[in-house]
């Protein structure tokens, strides 16, 4: 019995001990609400040029935690869908995830992986490891693989603050492949169809012990050259004034760079390009 079978009580199965995971208690009692559950019927497929595709994101550890990083359009087929998409979410105090993929489905996902740390340290009584966190997202990731085999997947990026890790290691990042592989990065790392070009920009840019600034630079370069290559990334619209999501998690927890800083930072990197169209040289 549920809450609405019940004149507004809440169900038994609301007061019986059980999982600490919401995703697997809503796969036993509500299912039909679990949108990375729902499979298209047999022989159809989904047409790209008919839901809309986030494209580039991107992170990187600097001295202080870790960056994380996306641009703002979504694309169907060869059109534009949307100019100022929000792919970078904080899912905890600690930790951040971005996405690459199906918006739809990714947009719920993220808000279905926040209630799940949030039920998890709620019934525990303590917060996930980040590892822990990790596994759990490659779990959601893998019961998507139905859609995903139909055109609808997702590719998120995962990044943490992990105090347990030795110092100057404690930013880390977590990649995901459409069945829910789970790959831990070094340094830096990129999703989406910008990505080639994202990490062939970090590899010339990164160095290790990087402040807040420079990996901001340093991102937002990497996001210029995805968008000057890749038709399907978005590069900084000055004249709209939307520009990348920018987000750092260190020991203070997570904090969205706020868009005066942006912009700022933005607008540097572009008036240098007009010098240097192909961007900055590798650091000695």
């Amino acid at each position: 019995m549920t809450w609405n079978d019940n004149g507004g009580r809440l169900g038994e199965e609301f007061f019986t001990p059980g999982t600490s995971s919401f995703t697997e208690f809503l796969a036993e009692h509500r299912p039909e609400l679990l949108s990375t559950r729902r499979i298209l019927p047999d022989g159809i497929r989904a047409a790209p040029d008919r839901v809309p595709h986030g494209t580039t994101v991107l992170a990187l550890a600097y001295r202080d935690g870790v960056l994380i990083a996306g641009d703002r359009r979504a694309t169907m087929g060869n059109l534009i869908a949307q100019r100022d998409l929000e792919k970078v979410h904080p899912a905890d105090d600690y930790t951040a995830v971005a996405f690459a993929g199906t918006v739809g489905l990714a947009v719920d996902m993220v808000k279905l992986y926040q209630v799940e740390l949030t039920h998890f340290e709620k019934i525990e009584g303590t917060p996930m490891t980040l590892n822990a966190k990790a596994r759990r997202l490659a779990g959601m990731i893998r019961q998507n693989l139905g859609q995903a085999m139909q055109g609808l997947a997702v590719v998120p990026l995962l990044t943490g603050y992990d105090p347990s890790a030795p110092e100057g290691e404690r930013g880390r990042i977590f990649s995901f492949d459409v069945v829910g592989g789970l790959y831990e990065k070094q340094d830096f790392h990129a999703e989406g169809s910008g990505s080639p070009y994202a990490r062939g920009a970090l590899k010339k840019l990164f160095r290790k012990g990087m402040d807040r600034r420079e990996a901001a630079l340093a991102a937002l370069q990497a996001l210029y050259d995805a968008a000057d290559d890749d038709s399907a990334t978005g590069g900084p619209d000055l004249n709209r004034r939307i520009f990348p999501i920018v987000s750092v998690i260190t020991e203070d927890g997570f904090e969205r760079l706020a868009e005066p800083e942006t912009e700022e930072l933005s607008r540097e990197m572009v008036e240098q390009r007009g010098s240097r169209p192909d961007g900055p040289n590798a650091t000695p």
